[in-house]
């Protein structure tokens, strides 16, 4: 019986119970018998709504970072994001796999297992292209990767590893480690094929080249920290004072850090037609004052006097300026 009956529907059911034909117990008896919900054992559901919001939260940063490391290595922009976080069984996502594959088998240190990385081959066919330096907008063949070409990928998981930690950080301090690359299905079995997973489905956009990178990771990998995957418990938790040694070592990197100073001697503004007829021997005239602002970086941070020191040119700083002064754009 549907939850919204038609009119007619409802004068049908009237009739029957005014005749004697429906007996209103019979409704009652199976409105309040136990309402039984399908289970499906192929395809157990061990991972909880919330555990798996948490998963995209993750991936979601993963999907940045990657996304970031990817614009700059390949000079091409890069958009990655996530479409679907859910659990099947292995064999489910296993029969899905093409052949040719990407397949990277990643140990997840110090938990027990690997998780299994599989990138859309028109995807990986357009990196390569990028890192031998065409334009990663050709359609390829499907083939095999030579050598060089798995050699050249293989870097880039590895750099890749260091965003997988990145990303897990909150919840677990990981060490992944790419084990091998497998292009051929049949011999990147990381669980038994009934075995619950994890299933995290990404789009990622390279130029014009679109294709999917998906996350495998094993029920049994995830069974010792799944109290931990917990969004309310996850963004509570409040972070660790930095340590007397970390604030000092932090200090010493900044003051050894490297900035640009620049003494700007003066500006003007020019005619474009001016600027066509300038010839050798020319002067243009500078807007220049007493002083002259010093920047670091972008920002003004001096005023200085121009001058001369061991026949050299030199400016000497007269002036800080306060935060508020360069805020104002002074």
């Amino acid at each position: 019986m549907s939850e919204v009956l038609s009119q007619s529907e409802i004068d049908a059911l009237l009739n029957a119970i005014s005749s004697g034909k429906l007996d209103v117990k019979d409704i009652q008896d199976e409105e309040s018998s136990r309402k039984v919900k399908k289970y499906d054992f192929k395809n157990p559901q061990k991972i909880s709504k919330d555990q798996l919001r948490t998963l995209e939260v993750i991936h979601d940063n993963l999907g940045r970072f990657i996304q970031t490391f990817l614009t700059g290595y390949l000079r091409a922009p890069v958009k990655i994001e996530v479409l679907t976080v859910d659990q099947f069984a292995y064999s489910e996502f296993s029969n899905a796999l093409t052949n040719p594959a990407f397949l990277c088998l990643i140990d997840f240190s110090p938990l027990d297992g690997q998780i299994l990385m599989d990138i859309s081959t028109n995807v990986i066919y357009t990196i390569i292209d990028r890192l031998l330096g065409g334009d990663g907008t050709e359609r390829q063949e499907i083939r095999t990767f030579t050598e060089i070409e798995l050699s050249l990928l293989t870097k880039m998981v590895q750099r890749m590893n260091s965003d997988i930690k990145e990303a897990w950080s909150n919840v677990i301090d990981l060490n992944p480690r790419l084990e091998k690359i497998e292009t051929n299905p049949q011999f990147a079995q990381v669980v038994p094929p009934n075995e619950a997973i994890a299933l995290v489905t990404m789009n990622i956009e390279i130029g014009g080249i679109e294709g999917m990178m998906n996350f495998c990771i094993p029920y049994i990998l995830l069974e010792p920290i799944l109290d931990k995957l917990s969004t309310r418990l996850w963004f509570t938790t409040t972070k660790k004072e930095r340590s007397k040694e970390e604030l000092i070592a932090i200090r010493e990197r900044i003051l050894k850090t490297r900035v640009p100073l620049v003494a700007e001697l003066g500006t003007t503004t020019v005619k474009i037609k001016d600027v066509l007829s300038l010839q050798p021997g020319d002067v243009i005239k500078l807007n220049s004052s007493q002083y002259i602002p010093i920047r670091v970086g972008s920002n003004i941070k001096f005023r200085g006097e121009i001058g001369v020191t061991n026949n050299k040119m030199a400016v000497k700083i007269a002036e800080v300026i306060k935060e508020s002064e360069a805020s104002n754009g002074e």
